[in-house]
């Protein structure tokens, strides 16, 4: 019995890997000629007089009533070309990420047809941690002083914050924005609402970073992940127990979607969790209604939350399984 087990396990193992092949082998032969503009690079090294003729060719960058003299002191400012410098010693050669880039809007273009391929822009912006990446339906504006490193000497940031600041955070943070035109807008206010809409960004994910960790989709270490696995059950039955996932208390936000260095149950385990497991179950809902049901993944990204749990047949697996 043990025998026939093992080869049906072989067999099936061996039908995924064909089919995911398939899907590779089809996403590979998608053409994409993606443009990379450095505007950091370009704004640092224009001369002072030929300010105009910037700002003529990004006027999005330059907001109209700003006086020159913002953007010339910026220019010469000490520091803001420390930070340029610091950029460029990471990023001189941005070859490799844009063959990252390439192959994501492949799979983009594999998924969603329909999808343009956008300008992609590299600036020094703010620092503002909130929008590493912003996907509009012609560009795609990274950030990169939030990419130099977790151990970087200007960061003064959280851990749970930092961890995130890797270059190979780039692609999971451009399909996190992407997402956003993709996935239907939150109508449930409740928590499995904010749960869902969450699960379906990171299933997106799984599609178009299938060579990424559960933990890099996540942003997570492999230890978060590991805690995530191995508390599910526990964690499932805590938010049944106190009837968390219809409730509108927009507190349960924090505690368990929102980005935080741990999260909420008012428990021992607390310091132990990491941020955002409700956005993690329900990445296992989500992974679990696709798994049992025959629909499109357009389809899918349009559900309300109520109705993809429900058809989900979502059930945690418990420890040690």
């Amino acid at each position: 019995m043990r025998r026939i087990l093992f080869i049906i396990a072989i067999t099936l193992a061996f039908i995924s890997c064909e089919k995911k092949s398939k899907v590779e082998k089809a996403v590979e032969k998608i053409p994409v000629e993606l443009k990379v503009e450095r505007f950091d690079k370009l704004f640092f090294e224009t001369s002072p007089k030929d300010l105009d003729k910037l700002k003529k060719e990004f006027p999005f960058f330059f907001p109209k009533g700003t006086p020159d003299n913002i953007w010339l002191e910026k220019m010469q400012n000490p520091l803001w070309r420390e930070l340029y410098t610091e950029v460029q010693k990471k990023y001189s050669n941005f070859e490799p990420v844009t063959k990252d880039l390439s192959s994501l809007f492949q799979h983009i273009k594999y998924y969603f047809p329909e999808t343009k391929t956008p300008k992609i822009i590299t600036v020094i912006s703010e620092m503002d941690y909130n929008n590493k990446v912003i996907y509009t339906d012609s560009l795609v504006i990274i950030s990169l002083e939030l990419y130099l490193g977790k151990a970087h000497k200007f960061y003064q940031f959280p851990k749970y914050l930092k961890q995130n600041f890797e270059q190979k955070q780039i692609l999971p943070d451009v399909v996190s924005s992407f997402s956003t035109h993709k996935i239907a807008p939150i109508t449930d206010k409740n928590l499995l609402g904010q749960m869902i809409y969450f699960g379906k960004q990171l299933y997106l994910k799984d599609l178009l970073l299938p060579d990424y960790t559960d933990a890099d989709k996540m942003g997570y270490t492999p230890e978060q992940i590991k805690w995530c696995e191995e508390n599910e059950s526990y964690m499932w039955r805590y938010f049944l127990e106190n009837e968390m996932l219809y409730s509108d208390d927009q507190k349960l936000n924090n505690r368990f979607i929102n980005p935080a260095p741990f999260s909420k149950f008012y428990l021992e385990i607390d310091n132990e969790s990491p941020g955002r497991v409700g956005a993690w179950i329900g990445w296992q809902m989500v992974r679990s209604y696709m798994k049992n049901n025959e629909v499109s993944l357009q389809e899918m990204l349009k559900m309300n939350a109520k109705e993809l749990f429900e058809k989900s047949k979502y059930k945690p697996k418990k420890n040690g399984e």
